[in-house]
Parts: structure tokens; C-alpha cells; sequence
């Protein structure tokens, strides 16, 4: 059997009409498109209705189909596209459950438009389809099919993000440059600014950012309701990395930095800024050590962090001063070899230590602790 089967995804029919659906048979079909026709002439489901009937009645007359044909009009609600497909398709399995024949079931659907077609999965499911015929008005169907499109973009919160955060920002130009005006600003300015968050915008876009930026920002409030110590100690960390490179820069003015070479700039730098620098790892990992501890995730390795972080620093600040220049009227004076390799020892040796240390109390930590339970 092959059912025409015309839809209309809002019910205009049932709601302006008040007929009951699904409506099953020719006769009864035309009825129904008639009154609607009667109650809004405009309505493009009229349309549909008219042209399920014509199907039908080509189907009948040809004489290569011989299967039984039938014709049934179904619709939804106008409360949304999900609802008005759950119920199509229970109008649709009503159809099936009414019709009378031993044959397998074929359709043909009937819409006005891209938005009523985007009930196909659901008729699909139910019924195979041998087609679909978009049925509109000729000078409004580009038009419905734009309307439709805009709706479903707008509708779209990451598509909706896409085009019109851009939109609005191109929009706001001539606003911004009617204040600039009013303030005396150059009209660089504006464009300027308006360049400048496109260009973030569209980084943010193209390397997905924003998914990064919301994992930090709910990672830091929820450190912030947990009571988290690093979130303390790694702001401490920032300002004390951010002093040391102060420090390395003024030190590098001092020395008159643009005479030297790079290898000595740089020695100088590292010189000046690795204390702080070093202060800065020990404070974040003892906050770090600390979490852990509040955790109940404590390790004692964990303790080696701010031992490495040190002995990396004695020896960098070791490499980096026998490699300074000697600049008598800035009083920087490079360390001797003997002053090296000092600082290499003792960097090594606090590595070491503090490895071996940790190491053997966690061990002795465990097996007391498991010798406690056994005894237990």
C-alpha cells in the first residue's frame, strides 16, 4: 500500500478548523482542506492538503501501480519542534494501526517547507518513504526556506555566537566613532579597538579557546569554594616571578645591557631574577604539598618539589654569575670556577638528598603502617 501523507508540523488545521486528526481518506481530506481554505485562505498548509489529494488521485489513475493506495493527513502542536514531532509520529502510528490491509505500508510526504520536513526521522522510523514532495506558494518558497534557515541559526547557541558576536562588534563602529568624535579621539582609535576584538574573537574561535578559558575559570571557583592553598600561594608565585623580572631588567640597565652580547645579557638576567624566581616555585609547591596533605593524597616525595626547585636555582644562579661580565662601575663581579662548581655540588647533592631522604621515609612509613595493620 503506498500512503500520501501530507503534514503540517504547527496544526494549523486542528487550530483553526477544529477538525480532529489524523483525518484518513480522500473525502475526508478534501473536507478538511476546504475548511481550512474557508478559514485562512492564506495558509500554505491548503496547499498541501489540495496536493496530497492530487496525488492520490494520479497514484489511482496509474496503471503501473498496482497496489492499493490511501491518503491521511497528520499533524503536531505549536509548542516546539520536538514536541510537534512526537506528535506526528503518534498520529502516524494511529494512521498504520487504522488501515485495513495485509500489504506493506509505502509514503509519500506532503510539506510546505524545510521546517515541517525536519519531521522526516520521526515518519521514517515508523513507515519507509518512497518520497517527499515540498509543496509551496512559487514566489514564497526561497523565502520560507531563508526564514527557516535564520530561525534554526538563531536557535543555535554556537552558531548564534559565530556570526552575530562579529555582527554586533562591526555594528558598534559607527557608535564608537560618533563618542570618539565627541571626546576628541582620533578615529584610529575605534578601528583600532573594533581590529583588535575581532581579532581575539576570531583566535578564540579558531584555536578553541573559549572551551579552555571555562575549564580555568570553573577549576579556580571551585578551588576558591574548596578553601584550595594554592590559590594563595600561586598568586604569591606570580608577584615574586613578576618582581625578579623587574630585577633582571634593572640590573640589565645598569650594566648598560645593549653593549653586551646575548649570551651575556642573559647571564645577567638569570643572575639577578633566579632567587626570586626560586622563591616563586617553593611557595607554589609547598601550597601545592599542601592541598595534597589536606586531601588526604599525601606523599612524602611530594616534598622533594620545593628541594628541586632549589638546588635548580643554586645551580643556575651558579652558571649564570661565572658567566657575567665584568663591569667594575656596576659593581657585578662573575663568580670564580671554584665558586662554580661549589654551587654545581651543592645543587646536586640537595637533589639527591632530599631524594633519597623522602624515598627512605616513605618506605619505612609504609611497611610500618602495614606491619601496624598485620599486627592488627
Amino acid at each position: 500500500m503506498i500512503l500520501v501523507l501530507p503534514v503540517d508540523l504547527d496544526d494549523d488545521l486542528g487550530r483553526k478548523t477544529g477538525v480532529r486528526t489524523p483525518v484518513i481518506g480522500r473525502d475526508a481530506v478534501e473536507d478538511a482542506a476546504v475548511r481550512l481554505a474557508t478559514a485562512d485562505p492564506e495558509d500554505s498548509d491548503v496547499n498541501v492538503l489540495f496536493q496530497a489529494i492530487n496525488a492520490y488521485e494520479d497514484l489511482l489513475a496509474d496503471p503501473t501501480v498496482h497496489e492499493e493506495v490511501e491518503v491521511a493527513a497528520v499533524t503536531g502542536v505549536n509548542e516546539g519542534d520536538v514536541k510537534a514531532n512526537r506528535a506526528v509520529g503518534e498520529e502516524v502510528d494511529t494512521v498504520l494501526a487504522a488501515l485495513s490491509t495485509s500489504e506493506e505500508v509505502r509514503a509519500i510526504v506532503i510539506t510546505d517547507g524545510a521546517q515541517d520536513e525536519s519531521v522526516l526521522p520521526v515518519i521514517r522510523s515508523r513507515v519507509p518513504l518512497d518520497g517527499v514532495r515540498r509543496v509551496v506558494v512559487r514566489q514564497a518558497q526561497d523565502l520560507e526556506s531563508i526564514y527557516y534557515t535564520m530561525k534554526q541559526v538563531l536557535s543555535d547557541p554556537e552558531t548564534r555566537g559565530t556570526i552575530l558576536i562579529p555582527l554586533g562588534v562591526l555594528l558598534l563602529v559607527y557608535p564608537f566613532s560618533v563618542i570618539a568624535g565627541m571626546l576628541d579621539l582620533p578615529g584610529a582609535v575605534v578601528f583600532g579597538a573594533v581590529s583588535t576584538l575581532l581579532g581575539l574573537y576570531s583566535l578564540f574561535q579558531g584555536l578553541g579557546l573559549e572551551e579552555t578559558v571555562d575549564g580555568t575559570v570553573e577549576r579556580v571557583r571551585s578551588s576558591l569554594y574548596a578553601g584550595r592553598v594554592t590559590i594563595v600561594t600561586y598568586l604569591v608565585a606570580l608577584a615574586l616571578l613578576v618582581i625578579g623580572g623587574v630585577q633582571g631588567v634593572e640590573t640589565l640597565r645598569a650594566v648598560g645591557g645593549t653593549d653586551l652580547s646575548v649570551g651575556e645579557q642573559a647571564a645577567v638576567f638569570v643572575h639577578a631574577a633566579v632567587q626570586w624566581a626560586a622563591a616563586a616555585g617553593v611557595t607554589s609547591s609547598l601550597g601545592q604539598v599542601t592541598d595534597e596533605y589536606l586531601a588526604e593524597r599525601f606523599r612524602w616525595r611530594y616534598l622533594n618539589a620545593p628541594f628541586y626547585v632549589a638546588a635548580i636555582a643554586v645551580v643556575l644562579y651558579g652558571l649564570s654569575g661565572y658567566f657575567l661580565p665584568l663591569v667594575p662601575a656596576a659593581g657585578v663581579a662573575p663568580l670564580t670556577l671554584t665558586d662554580l662548581a661549589v654551587a654545581l655540588t651543592a645543587g646536586t647533592l640537595l637533589g639527591v638528598l632530599s631524594t633519597l631522604t623522602f624515598a627512605v621515609a616513605e618506605s619505612r612509613l609504609s611497611r610500618g603502617g602495614d606491619g601496624e595493620a598485620g599486627a592488627v
